[in-house]
């Protein structure tokens, strides 16, 4: 639709343009044709020309260009008739403020003179019907160039609104692009934070345990109970390293509830590690949504692989609470504790990585813990229902 109304407008241009030479010729061959031919019209039609082809447009056009009016208004009315309109218009488009109605009135003033075969008796009637016409064409003319005026500027408002539209499409489509590429390089970074936390959870871990009970097996009678335990736990690292690469959840979840899981989780921790761990529920146990319960398994498991590697512990505890509105996961053991601030600023993978995991939930990690006092861990995440 806008590309049609462009042509449109383009072809008022153009035809507005070309109207002043239109009018010229059809006065000129209708003077020629019914009052004769004369040099004199011919020149006058030619000077009328260049004017309109070479003058600047401005004060010094319209004056030069209603005076020729009035010129060749003498040599026939016809010029009166067609030609006079283009002082109407060029006086009403390249003049300002009331110079714009002293042009028209000229030119009216010119044509109804022209109608009336010279200018009026000086009689009271003569003068006012001379007066009156004047004004009406005046009027007339003003009117309908003050309405054109106005479509004038619609359209150059509309031809405006159009470019900024335009501009704001294009930075849209810019930001559109930029926004598609952060998506991209977001979306990468994260599934690289993913994988990462995989790995450190599920291969780390495992090749941490399987360091440990081969190095027990080189000091212990009983070697293959060692090395078995190493087998399995090279066996289920691999399971789930395949499990993460595919984003699927923990194998322990799909054969157990989240309570069930972390008991086994517990018990064979204790049996590798050869430390009582203890177990406890409270709460109502209900199905919780597979995120907050893989948050939960991951960051128990964390705690674990913390508490063999770095506490020395005798003793470790886990309570899972099922509350109305969260569900928190506290791990504690006796042994040697550290400094959580030294910690953190050291940038601790581990517990960077269970902060994330919970935090991604709007859960809450808190850790208590000072040399020779031992560690708390505790993980509080919404208790969103499975479902």
């Amino acid at each position: 639709m806008n590309g049609q109304l462009d042509r449109w407008e383009r072809l008022l241009e153009r035809q507005t343009a070309a109207a002043p030479y239109v009018l010229l010729v059809i006065s000129t061959v209708l003077s020629l044709l019914i009052d004769g031919r004369s040099w004199l019209t011919v020149a006058l039609v030619a000077v009328a020309a260049a004017w309109i082809r070479l003058v600047p447009r401005g004060a010094v056009y319209v004056a030069g260009l209603v005076v020729l009016i009035g010129v060749l208004c003498t040599r026939g009315l016809w010029f009166a008739s067609f030609f006079g309109f283009t002082g109407y218009l060029h006086s009403w488009q390249y003049l300002k403020g009331t110079w714009r109605f002293a042009g028209v009135t000229a030119t009216a003033a010119i044509s109804v003179a022209a109608y009336n075969g010279g200018p009026p008796d000086p009689t009271p009637s003569a003068i006012f019907t001379y007066l009156f016409f004047t004004a009406a064409i005046v009027a007339v003319v003003g009117a309908f160039s003050f309405v054109g005026e106005i479509t004038t500027e619609r359209s150059a408002e509309r031809k405006r609104m159009v470019a900024q539209l335009e501009k704001a499409m294009r930075e849209n489509a810019g930001l559109h692009a930029q926004l598609l590429v952060q998506a991209r390089e977001a979306g990468v970074l994260d599934e690289r934070q993913r994988m990462a936390a995989e790995i450190h959870d599920t291969l780390a871990q495992g090749l941490t345990g399987i360091i440990t009970q081969l190095q027990a097996a080189q000091q212990a009678e009983d070697w293959r109970r060692h090395t078995d335990n190493a087998v399995r736990l090279a066996r289920e690292s691999l399971a789930e390293a395949r499990r993460s690469v595919h984003a699927v959840g923990p194998g322990q979840l799909e054969a157990a509830p989240l309570p069930e899981a972390l008991r086994e989780v517990v018990a064979r921790w204790s049996e590798f590690n050869g430390v009582r761990a203890d177990f406890t529920t409270t709460g109502t146990v209900r199905p919780m949504h597979p995120e907050v319960e893989e948050t939960l398994l991951r960051t128990a498991q964390e705690a674990l692989a913390n508490a063999a590697k770095h506490a020395g512990a005798s003793r470790v505890g886990l309570t899972l609470s099922y509350m109305e509105d969260v569900v928190t996961l506290d791990v504690r053991d006796d042994g040697a504790g550290f400094d959580p601030e030294r910690v953190r600023d050291g940038g601790g993978f581990g517990l960077t990585s269970m902060g994330k995991r919970v935090s991604r939930l709007a859960g809450t990690l808190e850790i208590e813990s000072e040399p020779g006092g031992g560690t708390a861990v505790s993980a509080s995440v919404p208790a969103v229902a499975r479902g």
